[in-house]
This record gives C-alpha cells, structure tokens and sequence, in this order.
C-alpha cells in the first residue's frame, strides 16, 4: 500500500445534486486503516473522508462516527488499539460517535433517533466494509425514507480470497462497487466524494 495520500480529484459539475445534512463515517478504525490489517485502499479512504469530514463540519452538517464493538478477539475489540478511532472526533451538539454492535448502526443504537431529531432528510455514507457495514447502514437509511448519497471513492473493504473450486480472489475494489451497485437505484452512488455539498439540518 502506498504510503502518500492520492490527490483528490476535482469536483465534477453536479450542480443538479443537491446537498446532503448528515454525514455518517462508518467504522473508520484503526484496525481497518493502519498496520497490516489496514484495506487496500486506506489511504485513499482517509484522505476522502478527512476531506468529507472537514466540509460537513464547515458547512454545519450533523456528522455521525460509527465505532464498531467487534468480539473478544476482534482486532476491533472494544477498547483496544484496533476499535479505537481514526479520525479525531470534534465532540459537541453537531458531532458524536456512536457505538455499534451489528454491521447495520441503525439495529440496536440511537442513530435513527438522533437523525430524527435533528430533522435530517439526506446523508452520505462513507467507510469500511463497503460490502457490510456500509451496505447495510445505507440499505436501512433508504428503507427510513432517507435521501442516501455513497460517494464511491470514500468506501472500501477487503479482498475476497479465493474459493478452491467455486471462485477466484476478488480484488477489494470489485467487491465495493458490487456493494454500492446492489443498494440499487434509489441510492445515489457518486463518483467522488468531492462531488458530495453539505449543508445544517432542518432542526440544526
């Protein structure tokens, strides 16, 4: 893996996308972006989401950090090196963390409260495992009635080694256009998170 950032791209001319009031960063840890543990793509990932993260606040959307609690064992254990965050968390009325024992961050937590409350109607998703937590927490926003944007270059997730006998290796990249793909039309998949505009919230 690369140790430099990528440049982000520019924005592309999407005057027709409108923005977006919540940003939800899924488990964006560290045991999924550093050390030998880290996706493929980690460093795009981080550059992407850093950027996200700076614009949303910037411009007063609720920003949303989901923290896995993985199994004893996990490398995302709670309370270990791995679960612990990646990106500082700018604690106040705007922005929290909120911990997460399924793939989904809606099943068994207090996001679609705090979204409900704050009067959120769109949000883009971003983070690790494209094709798990991200799935999944972007299948259940569209199920909510939620505007979802997936800006296509601030998720990503694992090769899937080989099946002897049933499949080759699928490289990580496949895998998370495959997960933004099966989330169907409603979802609006961009192609850079550069594209994605944040604004307040109607209860912000």
């Amino acid at each position: 893996m690369s140790q430099h950032a990528e440049t982000a791209p520019p924005a592309a001319n999407t005057p027709n996308l409108p923005p977006v009031d919540a940003l939800i960063v899924v488990d964006v840890q560290s045991a999924f972006v550093t050390g030998d543990g880290a996706v493929p793509a980690a460093v795009r990932l981080v550059d992407r989401t850093t950027d996200l993260l700076a614009r949303a606040r910037r411009d007063g959307a609720l920003v949303v950090h989901l923290q896995n609690d993985g199994p004893p064992g996990a490398e995302d254990e709670p309370h270990t090196p791995g679960w612990e965050l990646h990106h500082p968390v700018e604690h106040g009325p705007r922005e929290l963390v909120i911990r997460k024992p399924h793939d989904d961050g809606f099943e068994e937590t207090r996001l679609g409260g705090v979204l409900t409350d704050a009067g959120v109607q769109a949000v883009a998703v971003c983070g690790v495992m494209s094709e798990m937590c991200v799935q999944a927490t972007a299948r259940t926003a569209l199920a909510r009635g939620y505007r979802v944007v997936v800006p296509h270059d601030a998720h990503a997730t694992q090769d899937v080694p080989a099946a002897p006998g049933i499949s080759e290796a699928v490289p990580a990249a496949t895998v998370s256009r495959v997960a933004a793909y099966a989330l169907g039309s409603d979802a609006e998949v961009t192609v850079r998170a550069s594209e994605v505009t944040f604004t307040g919230p109607a209860a912000g």
